[in-house]
């Protein structure tokens, strides 16, 4: 199983973001789905994340990670090879302001909010108490993988 990646840089600065590399090993350890996947990383600036999250999630600031899962028809679903899982939008200086707010490393907190928004994309979701209880199990879980602490900062 591995995710084709497409990673856009539409902020403007690039100083400090992970490498290609980086984000196709994060979004390969939490693809959950059998088979092979299709996934844009687009890293954007706050202006960019702000409009995204108001006009999709009636929000009018900037967020770390927003997904947009892909949605087929089924006939054509059934035509395509890999599953074509959706986009994430990352704001960078977000995600950069966060990490230092929280005293975490900034690879970290990266490497989270992609597995983050990858689950998302996968249907996962943190809504409802028992569901948020499950996906963040999953994300400490792969996050351990990568030899990353809980980000949550509980000892599960």
């Amino acid at each position: 199983m591995s995710v084709q990646l497409d990673v856009q840089y539409a902020c403007e600065s690039q100083t400090g973001l992970p490498s290609v590399e980086d984000f196709q090993r994060w979004t390969d350890i939490a693809l959950c789905e059998a088979g092979d996947a299709e996934v844009v990383i687009r890293l954007v600036d706050e202006a960019e994340s702000r409009e995204l999250n108001h006009q999709y999630r009636g929000k009018n600031k900037s967020t770390n990670v927003l997904s947009f899962p892909m949605e087929l028809p089924d006939e054509l679903a059934a035509t395509v090879d890999e599953i074509m899982l959706g986009d994430l939008v990352i704001c960078a200086p977000v995600v950069a302001r966060e990490a230092a707010e929280q005293n975490k490393p900034l690879p970290a907190h990266w490497a989270h909010m992609v597995i983050h928004g990858m689950l998302h994309l996968q249907g996962y979701d943190h809504i409802a108490d028992d569901e948020a209880a499950e996906m963040e199990g999953l994300e400490i879980k792969l996050l351990q993988q990568l030899g990353m602490a809980n980000p949550y900062g509980t000892d599960e």
